[in-house]
């Protein structure tokens, strides 16, 4: 591993290239995203405005944070920086990790609304609920990193050597806030928009099925009648298609003898017939099936969350909490690395399964390789 190499002169080398190489994927990745999202017409919704934020705090924790860890692992862990510098570190550290963390959590809640109660969600513009929840996302981030910056650090006999969270309480009550609350309530929020989405798609279901055998009792009354018009023999295409993919022709337009080929009216088969539903009922439908295609992404993103973070908070709290347990330095190194990948991960995550972010990522990729051959 990268923590574990050590070379000459007590230097980490590979410690020094693997933190240049993730600070250069971190910053390209999410500025993709924030120029993807300002530039692009079609990505201008609602849950990639919360996408932008968690790539805010990814960017910044990799221009602010990143750069002094690296310099620190490739001293070997040795801090040689003055103490202020290191509370500036720790603080933006804290509360940057904190953000990435709560970002994902209030995309989990807000997806969660969008399930649950989707005639009243606006996929389209920002409001006061969302503007709440996203300034929540910071304030709450800055009100646990805070008192590292008013002096927590600042304790007696403090070795100058070490950058490192000072005061165990503190480590405790950062943890608590940063993951082990914020992350009960992702698994539950995505849990229960897994059992809504299901549910939904179980009255879907039912609904098609109750279509189907009132449009075989049509035909089936229709057929004892005298033939007056073509009726077609199988069961109409429309109703086995998707609500949400059929065109509907607006309810006011009416055809005149002269818009048909030969100027004569022709009769209408029952499968041409549209229904006009109820339009809240239609947008409902729509929104729940574009959350349902969601559903692929969703596993994903829990997992790689809990295969970055927990490793690291759950040794955190324990060298803070436990005095005789010995964690190697080594260890504590490898899964701090580890909690600084997941912010390269975001971008791939919420991204590589959106199609209009693929599309516009192979479009910045071919204006470069373009601009190169130039």
């Amino acid at each position: 591993s990268v923590a574990n190499i050590r070379t000459v002169g007590s230097h980490n080398v590979p410690a020094l290239v693997f933190g240049i190489l993730l600070i250069i994927v971190i910053i390209c990745g999410n500025v993709l995203v924030c120029l993807s999202v300002f530039t692009e017409r079609a990505l201008k919704t609602t849950t990639n405005y919360f996408i932008v934020s968690l790539a805010v705090a990814d960017l910044m924790l990799a221009v602010l944070v990143l750069p002094l860890f690296v310099y620190s692992e490739f001293e070997d862990g040795v801090w040689t920086l003055n103490t202020t510098v290191c509370d500036c570190l720790m603080t933006m550290d804290v509360m940057l990790c904190t953000a990435s963390i709560f970002n994902l959590c209030a995309i989990s809640i807000d997806r969660f609304i969008a399930v649950s109660i989707p005639f009243n969600y606006n996929r389209k513009h920002v409001d006061m609920r969302q503007c709440v929840l996203l300034s929540a996302t910071w304030i709450l981030a800055l009100a646990v990193a805070s008192p590292i910056i008013f002096g927590l650090n600042d304790v007696p006999n403090r070795d100058p050597g070490e950058c490192k969270l000072e005061n165990d309480d503190y480590v405790l009550y950062s943890s608590v806030c940063s993951f082990f609350i914020p992350c009960p309530i992702m698994l539950l929020l995505y849990f229960a928009m897994f059992r809504g989405l299901r549910r939904w798609e179980e009255a879907r279901k039912a609904k098609l099925r109750n279509s189907i055998q009132a449009c075989r009792k049509l035909q089936e009354a229709a057929a004892s009648l005298p033939p007056l018009a073509s009726l077609p023999p199988l069961l109409p295409p429309i109703i086995e298609r998707e609500m949400t993919e059929t065109v509907e022709e607006p309810a006011d337009k009416v055809l005149t003898p002269s818009e048909f080929p030969d100027g004569r009216m022709r009769a209408v088969s029952l499968a041409e017939i549209k229904f006009d539903t109820d339009p809240r009922r239609r947008k409902r439908a729509k929104i729940n099936n574009r959350e349902r295609k969601a559903m692929k992404v969703l596993p994903v993103v829990v997992g790689c969350f809990l295969f970055c973070w927990t490793p690291f908070f759950v040794l955190h709290t324990l060298r803070a909490r436990c005095q005789d347990c010995h964690i190697p330095p080594v260890l504590m190194s490898v899964v701090t690395w580890l909690g600084y990948v997941n912010s390269a991960l975001n971008p791939v995550i919420y991204t590589v399964f959106n199609t209009e972010f693929r599309n516009y990522f192979k479009k910045c990729l071919r204006r470069c390789c373009a601009s190169v051959y130039t």
